[in-house]
């Protein structure tokens, strides 16, 4: 099965991983577009559907599974296949590690009343092992996936011509029935993956806790702070000031999440397949299969699927939906830098090597990397994150926290993917901006609130 949510995503746009076979190679997204190789490959020549089935070992309830009704992913499934994927190493919370996350997050929340016109947006705080996390995110996932894998499933269901779909017999139903249980199946694995090591509730950019609810996932927390040789309990204050700085934002920034939501929305609009493109491809890999297409051997179809035949290109909507998101998501992060920062800067002795590791962490793709590239195709360059850190720090150091955190009250004032090509050119247009505000409220007084000239000046 492949290692992305949906096995599907658009080329990678870093050439350097490409080169190391990023597309195009052996088992890589290009050779295998849908995900569907280990579906097929895993039943010989000759197989029947039943035999497909029988080689599932995940789908238990078979019937079940196949009767889903309630949206384009088995999200029963996604939480089965998570779960059973932690099953061995799974270890539940304590007591005193919840305990320990209350004090963290509300000794955070008061760090960050001295550095942010933000106030708190935490209401009850919780510490959940992997399996909760899993568990308790299903709803904010299903909120954003569903869109994207509705309309992959109607990609994939209408690719085909009819005359290809006629050959391919019985396989093109299959194909549409069990898409809901193939993105099941790999959306659980994902997130069986992330809950492995996300921290907090907010590491993918966005947050996927109920409204008000801070959270620490201990286990994953103890493996960090293993690797960072300071002390756990620094450790878990700098993870708490970074849940409790993005819980902030969301809580008082009301259209941020929608925002977000709609830029991966948007993204899903636009995946379309050019059926002429799908047919021309068609003829030239079924005609350099040896021997045909043969609907009988799956073999045969797996060669087809992964030909790439029947990957979309991605439109210009998409991109201008992908920059949108990315950032977004390269703002949140690099405010919940700058504000951590300021709070842990005279607190923390360890402050400056954790925030280098989470750096690294996002340099070498950390969840949110993982999970927005897999999903949309979309990759957060640390380049981004530092320029947005960039113009809060400035932001705040030239005007203040509170025009600093003024930009948030409209998306319009917010920097552009542009603004972020050049941040401090951004940072001094907001000077400008204000003195020309106060220019033009001037102007706008009316004439017996203007001041007097002085005297000796009048003519």
């Amino acid at each position: 099965m492949s290692d992305v949510p949906f096995g599907f995503g658009l080329p990678d746009r870093d050439p350097e991983r490409r080169d190391q076979g990023g597309e195009g190679g052996q088992g890589g997204p290009a050779s295998d577009p849908f995900g569907l190789g280990a579906l097929f490959g895993s039943i010989g020549a000759g197989g029947s559907p039943e035999d497909l089935m029988a080689k599932m070992p995940l789908f238990a309830e078979l019937q079940k599974l196949m009767n889903w009704s309630g949206g384009p992913v088995n999200w029963d499934l996604a939480r089965q296949g998570a779960i059973s994927q932690l099953a061995a190493g799974h270890q539940p919370t304590s007591e005193a590690e919840r305990t320990a996350v209350a004090e963290a997050l509300r000794l955070a929340d008061l760090w960050l009343d001295q550095v942010t016109e933000l106030p708190s947006g935490i209401d009850r705080t919780t510490a959940w092992s992997r399996v909760e996390w899993v568990e308790k995110t299903l709803p904010a996932w299903s909120a954003l996936i569903d869109p994207l894998a509705e309309r992959v499933v109607a990609a994939m269901t209408s690719a085909l011509p009819q005359e290809a779909a006629m050959s391919f017999g019985p396989v093109a139903g299959i194909m549409g029935r069990m898409g809901g249980m193939m993105f099941g199946a790999q959306v659980g694995q994902a997130l069986g993956k992330l809950a492995d090591e996300v921290l907090t509730s907010t590491d993918v950019g966005i947050p996927l806790a109920p409204a008000g609810t801070g959270v620490l996932v201990p286990q994953n927390v103890a493996e960090f702070a293993a690797g960072v040789d300071r002390p756990a309990d620094e450790v878990r204050l700098f993870l708490a000031l970074r849940e409790a700085a993005s819980q902030r934002l969301f809580a008082h920034v009301p259209w941020l999440r929608q925002q977000l939501a709609d830029a991966v929305h948007a993204y899903a609009r636009g995946i379309t397949i050019d059926r002429e493109a799908i047919e021309r491809g068609l003829t030239e890999a079924m005609s350099g299969m040896e021997g045909g297409l043969d609907p009988s051997n799956p073999e045969s179809i797996q060669q087809l699927l992964g030909s790439g035949v029947l990957e979309p290109e991605e439109t210009p909507e998409q991109q201008m939906a992908l920059r949108r998101l990315e950032t977004l998501l390269a703002l949140v992060e690099g405010w919940v830098d700058t504000v951590v920062a300021e709070a842990a800067k005279d607190r923390l002795p360890g402050h400056s090597a954790l925030a280098e590791t989470m750096r690294r962490r996002r340099a070498s793709g950390g969840p949110a990397e993982q999970t927005f590239a897999t999903l949309v195709g979309l990759q957060l360059r640390p380049r981004r994150l530092r320029d947005a850190a960039t113009v809060w720090g400035a932001m705040g150091q030239r005007y203040g926290t509170a025009d600093r955190d003024r930009l948030w009250s409209h998306p319009d004032l917010l920097p552009t993917s542009e603004d972020l090509d050049e941040p401090m050119d951004f940072v001094a247009r907001q000077g400008l901006d204000d003195e020309f505000a106060a220019l033009t409220a001037d102007d706008a007084k009316p004439a017996e609130e203007q001041p007097d000239d002085e005297p000796g000046e009048r003519a």
